[in-house]
């Protein structure tokens, strides 16, 4: 399937009127599994009157469908413990258990079906295949293997990609770093702020980053990738070209926004996971191309604990002009900006995380450590 360039040539590269009549009959499609079959979704629908023979059009999707939320999915399993009522499958039928990390309370369960943890190789293998990984290349996985999912998505797709997997885990530096330069690991999946301590802990040791056997980077879990300064940081430091990869482990395989070797932001790889970008406080209405709002994920092809319409918390923005690599995929030219409970209102203007540490890396000596103090004097925000 895979040419050197393109993992599926016809399908990366079809025209967006092809891709988007498949799409609108796989929504359609799930939107009747999931309502004949789940009770969350029986019930959801149920109250805001919608049904999916209501559904005709994308544009009806975007705005009939009800989103949901991370809350509404722990409060399911809460009720229907252990997976909610949006399991979808036989017990008998799921051969993996994961989960979120637990960081507000007790962990959301994520349940795969035989059949879709085979299709989430085949995705996550695409989206690394984008990104630039090769049969051939060893990649090195410096990322937890635990209970949550990330790094087992990752660890999938290059096994299924037909390159070589070296599963380190997280955390031990001094020993990552051995064996990168002890097994020659030409690419490195992790966090970028990890990987920019890994960089301090080479140089402290004596090691020269820059002429380390890796190629290729490719950063999940947090958009700093997509910054600036952190991108050239890693890129000066290591030697190597940074890909921006991930959207969110509920909408596994979250390999579907994925950077190609031209740069200039994430491809969306929508015949998988529709992904919409709304408003902020209206999830009805989409967002013109290139304006911001709210990112929204819809599983296409998921059996068991499919996502429809759910509302990550993320906000971006979505471009269609052309890419030079050829993929005809929507972007997000900024990759995610962060997450819209981590946005300060400071004098009426919204401020991320994020963008203060765009300006800071932009300051000469400036570390990737920082923190924000929010203060007020009379009325004013300082």
């Amino acid at each position: 399937m895979a040419d050197g360039l393109y993992w599926d040539r016809a399908k990366e590269t079809r025209t967006r009127e092809e891709r988007e009549a498949e799409v609108l009959a796989l929504l359609q499609k799930q939107l009747r599994y999931v309502y004949d079959n789940m009770g969350f979704y029986r019930r959801h629908y149920d109250h805001h009157g919608f049904h999916p023979d209501q559904v005709r059009s994308l544009d009806d999707f975007t705005s009939r469908v009800p989103i949901i939320t991370k809350q509404m999915l722990r409060d399911s399993q809460a009720e229907h413990p252990a997976f909610g009522d949006y399991l979808g499958v036989k017990m008998s039928d799921v051969i993996r258990i994961h989960g979120s990390s637990g960081t507000s309370g007790k962990p959301t369960l994520y349940a795969f079906s035989r059949k879709d943890w085979d299709y989430v190789a085949d995705v996550m293998a695409q989206g690394l295949y984008t990104c630039g990984v090769r049969p051939g290349d060893v990649v090195q996985l410096a990322t937890v293997f635990s209970l949550f999912m990330g790094g087992w998505g990752a660890l999938l797709g290059v096994e299924r990609l037909g390159a070589t997997a070296f599963p380190l885990g997280a955390g031990e530096t001094e020993r990552q770093l051995e064996l990168m330069y002890r097994v020659g690991s030409t690419v490195l999946i992790t966090t970028p702020t990890y990987a920019l301590h890994m960089l301090e802990t080479a140089r402290s040791l004596g090691y020269d980053p820059a002429a380390s056997p890796l190629r290729l980077g490719i950063f999940i879990g947090e958009p700093g990738s997509s910054i600036p300064g952190t991108r050239n940081a890693l890129e000066s430091g290591w030697g190597i070209k940074v890909r921006d990869m991930a959207t969110t482990s509920e909408m596994t395989p979250w390999a579907t926004n994925a950077e190609c070797e031209k740069g200039g932001g994430v491809h969306v790889i929508q015949d998988e996971v529709w992904t919409e970008i709304v408003a902020k406080d209206d999830p009805a209405r989409r967002m013109p191309d290139g304006e911001s709002g709210a990112i929204v994920y819809t599983h296409l092809r998921r059996e068991s604990q499919p996502m429809i319409r759910f509302f990550a918390g993320d906000e971006s923005h979505m471009t269609y002009e052309p890419c030079s690599c050829g993929r005809t995929y929507p972007r997000l030219p900024a990759g995610v900006y962060g997450r819209l409970d981590d946005m300060l209102l400071i004098r009426g203007a919204n401020v991320y995380p994020s963008q203060v540490q765009r300006s800071l890396l932009e300051v000469p000596g400036t570390g990737v450590e920082f923190k924000i103090v929010l203060t007020k004097k009379g009325a004013l925000d300082h």
